[in-house]
C-alpha cells in the first residue's frame, strides 16, 4: 500500500466532519473540483470508497468510520506532541488547571499544595462551568479538570477520572446557634433554618433521601450552587449547612463555625479529570501518583 499522505487526511476529515464537499471546500478555501480530486486520490491509497452519497449528503461508508476514528487518533496525538514539545527547553514547567467554579477552594489548595512554592513550576488556575472546563481539556488548552461531577463516559470517551477522595458532610453552624447541649438530628432539622446545595448536586441528593427516611421538612433559608457561598452564609449565622468540613476547616479550627453532627452515609468525592493523552503533563504525576 502506498503511503498515506496526511495533508489528504486532514480534508478528509473536515468532510466527513461538514458531511458535504462543498461546504468544506469552502471552509478549506479550496475549490470543490480540487478537493474531489484529492479525496480521490486518498481513497485510491486506502483501496476503499471513504463516502457514499445520500441526496446532498456525503455519507461515510464503514471504511470511512474506520478512517475517520484512526485520523481522530493521529491529529490528537499531534496536538499533544505540539503541547508537550512547546515546553521543552523552559526553565520553569507549566501546570494548567481548570477547576469548577462552585468548587472548594480548600480542595483545590490540597490538590495544589506539592507544586506551590517550587521555583520550577507555574500554575495557571482557571475556573468555569463543566463544559467550558472540558473542551479546554480537549483541546489540550488545560492538563487536568478538578470536580466533584462525573463526566459522562462511553467506549469513545478520551476522559481518565481520577478519584481523588471522599469527604463526609456534616451540619455546620456557629456555636451560638447549635448550642451546648446534644441535639437529635431530627431536631436540628426541623427547628434550625438549613442551607443547602442546589438540587443537581449528588450532596443534595443524598440530603432529600436523608430527610425523607426521617420523615421530617426542613426549613430550607437558602439553596446555593457555591461552597464559598454556603460558608459564607454559615459564618453570617444564616442557617445550618449542609457542607463537608473541608470546605470550612479554618472556621471550625479558630472556633468560628462548630459541626453539629455528621451525616453519615452522605460524602462529597473530589475528582480529577485528564484527557488520553500520548504525552501527559509530567506534574501530574505529582499529584496523582502514577495513575496517568
Amino acid at each position: 500500500m502506498a503511503q498515506i499522505n496526511l495533508h489528504h487526511l486532514r480534508l478528509f476529515r473536515a468532510v466527513a466532519t461538514d458531511a458535504s464537499l462543498t461546504a468544506a471546500a469552502r471552509r478549506l478555501n479550496l475549490s470543490q473540483s480540487a478537493l474531489s480530486t484529492q479525496i480521490r486520490t486518498l481513497e485510491q491509497t486506502l483501496g476503499h470508497d471513504l463516502f457514499e452519497r445520500r441526496g446532498r449528503a456525503l455519507v461515510l461508508t464503514e471504511a470511512g468510520r474506520i478512517a475517520l476514528d484512526y485520523a481522530e487518533a493521529i491529529f490528537r496525538t499531534a496536538d499533544d506532541l505540539s503541547a508537550t514539545l512547546r515546553e521543552t527547553g523552559r526553565s520553569r514547567q507549566v501546570l494548567r488547571v481548570g477547576a469548577l467554579a462552585t468548587l472548594s477552594r480548600n480542595f483545590q489548595l490540597q490538590f495544589l499544595r506539592p507544586l506551590i512554592g517550587r521555583p520550577d513550576v507555574e500554575v495557571v488556575l482557571r475556573s468555569g462551568s463543566q463544559a467550558e472546563l472540558l473542551r479546554g481539556l480537549g483541546a489540550a488548552a488545560l492538563d487536568v479538570v478538578l470536580t466533584n461531577l462525573a463526566p459522562p463516559r462511553d467506549a469513545a470517551s478520551p476522559w481518565l477520572v481520577h478519584r481523588l477522595s471522599e469527604q463526609p458532610v456534616s451540619l455546620i453552624g456557629t456555636a451560638a446557634r447549635i448550642g451546648t447541649g446534644p441535639r437529635r438530628l431530627a431536631e436540628l432539622l426541623t427547628h434550625a433554618p438549613i442551607l443547602l446545595p442546589t438540587r443537581e448536586t449528588a450532596i443534595r441528593e443524598a440530603f432529600d433521601a436523608l430527610v425523607s427516611r426521617l420523615g421530617v421538612v426542613p426549613a430550607i433559608a437558602a439553596e446555593v450552587d457555591d461552597m464559598a457561598m454556603l460558608r459564607l452564609l454559615a459564618r453570617e449565622d444564616a442557617g445550618l449547612a449542609v457542607i463537608p468540613p473541608i470546605v470550612v476547616q479554618d472556621e471550625l479550627a479558630s472556633g468560628l463555625l462548630v459541626e453539629a453532627v455528621n451525616l453519615n452515609g452522605i460524602a462529597e468525592t473530589f475528582l480529577a479529570v485528564t484527557r488520553d493523552r500520548r504525552f501527559p503533563n509530567p506534574l501530574l504525576g505529582d499529584l496523582l501518583g502514577n495513575g496517568i
